[in-house]
């Protein structure tokens, strides 16, 4: 199973070719091309290998598929005993993107 670790939008994910996922909102038009080259760690049959924080000369490499929201996440306060309620809700912005490969050292995984 060959995967990679890269931090991107503030977040840490669990990468695999083929695959998509939300990130937080990038200012991108679908169809665009991204490269992430904050790669932490990169697994490739096995063989692992890590960076200290990051990887010099690996690089994952994505399609910007397109801009959805999440689902809606309700906050709901309330004070016992004093009749104050408020409710309200709230939807994040996110822009899904696809894997394309996983490039390490000039290979491709």
């Amino acid at each position: 199973m060959n995967y990679a670790i890269v931090e991107a939008s503030g977040r840490q994910f669990w990468v695999e070719t083929g695959r998509f996922y939300d990130f937080n909102h990038l200012d991108l038009n679908p169809g665009d091309k991204i490269a992430l080259t904050r790669v932490l760690l990169v697994n490739k049959e096995g063989n692992i290998t890590v960076g200290k924080p990051c990887l010099e000369g690996a690089k994952v490499e994505a399609t910007v598929l397109g801009h959805l929201r999440s689902k809606k996440v309700t906050v709901y306060k309330m004070r016992p005993k004093k009749k104050t309620r408020r409710k309200q809700g709230h939807r994040d912005n996110l822009t899904r993107i696809m894997v394309d490969n996983i490039t390490l050292n000039g290979t491709t995984l």
